[in-house]
């Protein structure tokens, strides 16, 4: 059973950082692009950063550029989202996800991903 599990979420004051890693079980995503998406309530699910599956390229929403940093754990090929310069609009819940992918490709579609993990609440607040 694939399982993306996600954590370093949690409470922070607008303007502060937090750290997102994902942890991977039940295969390995050596040819899967990695990403994160969020949800805030009532909204739908949106992309925020993807990694290539070398690590080599990056995507970012225009809304956290940079403000946020996606890296890519060698070890696991799982994805870590380093993000400051908080604001109370990226509160949400962030999920982790994967595509498979072909060389550089990465996708900033949150439709073309195959797994997501059950994700990590960050709260913002003023």
């Amino acid at each position: 059973q694939v399982q993306l599990v996600e954590s370093g979420g949690g409470l922070v004051q607008a303007g502060g950082s937090l750290r997102l890693s994902c942890a991977a079980s039940g295969r390995a995503f050596t040819n899967y692009a990695m990403g994160w998406a969020r949800q805030a309530p009532g909204k739908l699910r949106e992309f925020v950063a993807a990694i290539s599956t070398t690590g080599t390229t990056t995507t970012y929403a225009d809304s956290v550029q940079d403000r946020f940093i996606i890296s890519r754990d060698n070890a696991q090929n799982t994805p870590n989202l380093q993000m400051k310069a908080l604001k109370p609009e990226d509160t949400a819940v962030y999920y982790c996800g994967a595509h498979l992918a072909r060389d550089e490709y990465v996708s900033g579609r949150v439709a073309e991903y195959h797994y997501w993990g059950q994700g990590t609440q960050v709260t913002v607040s003023v």
